[in-house]
């Protein structure tokens, strides 16, 4: 080997020495980052996407809320109304109901003027009577039971307290001054007695 050989050769080894050694985890590295610069450009373009939907979902939702809203709003006010024309009109049914005997008191007071016979007239007025007990049990209206009945404060009001002509009548009410009334099992009215002690 000659001298020129000699220096080729180690110029060839400085060179081999001198020239970057890449390793495979820094090759490795270099394809994942350019994989992951790729990818963030597709992660964007998903993530602007998915706020796209985000917010179409949200304006859906916002019309179905106010579209609620403003069905509750009118429920509401369709409830009110309705509410204030039952107050208004709620005794309809039952005055409907009485006028038929009112119709009967005028018709009696008619013959009263008309008649003689007193026995005929008490016969009617007490056929009024009834229809119009009658006509008030049917919109719920009931006597409350008194007279020879223990006294019960929840129906009946002791206006005066006499002694029991009896043993038996003690605690008991002898004597219904002026009726009580019950509507729906509601007292409207307490039956004002006198009690036996």
């Amino acid at each position: 080997m000659n001298k020129d050989e000699k220096k080729f050769e180690q110029k060839v080894e400085v060179t081999e020495d001198v020239a970057p050694q890449v390793s495979d985890n820094e090759a490795g590295k270099t394809q994942e980052d350019t994989r992951e610069e790729q990818t963030g450009g597709d992660e964007g373009a998903v993530m602007a996407k998915e706020l796209e939907e985000a917010k179409e979902q949200l304006e859906v939702q916002k019309d179905k809320y106010l579209r609620l809203s403003a069905e509750f709003d009118n429920y509401r006010k369709r409830t009110m109304k309705e509410k204030a024309e039952l107050v208004l009109n709620g005794a309809e049914k039952t005055i409907s109901s009485i006028l038929p005997v009112l119709d009967d008191f005028e018709r009696a007071l008619q013959n009263m003027d008309q008649t003689t016979d007193v026995k005929a007239v008490k016969e009617g007025v007490e056929i009024i009577y009834n229809k119009f007990l009658k006509v008030l049990k049917e919109n719920g209206v009931k006597v409350i039971d008194a007279k020879g009945q223990p006294l019960n404060t929840d129906f009946h009001e002791a206006i005066a307290v006499i002694p029991a002509p009896e043993e038996t009548q003690k605690g008991k009410i002898l004597d219904c001054v002026q009726n009580g009334y019950t509507l729906n099992d509601k007292v409207i009215r307490h039956a004002k007695v006198v009690v036996g002690e």
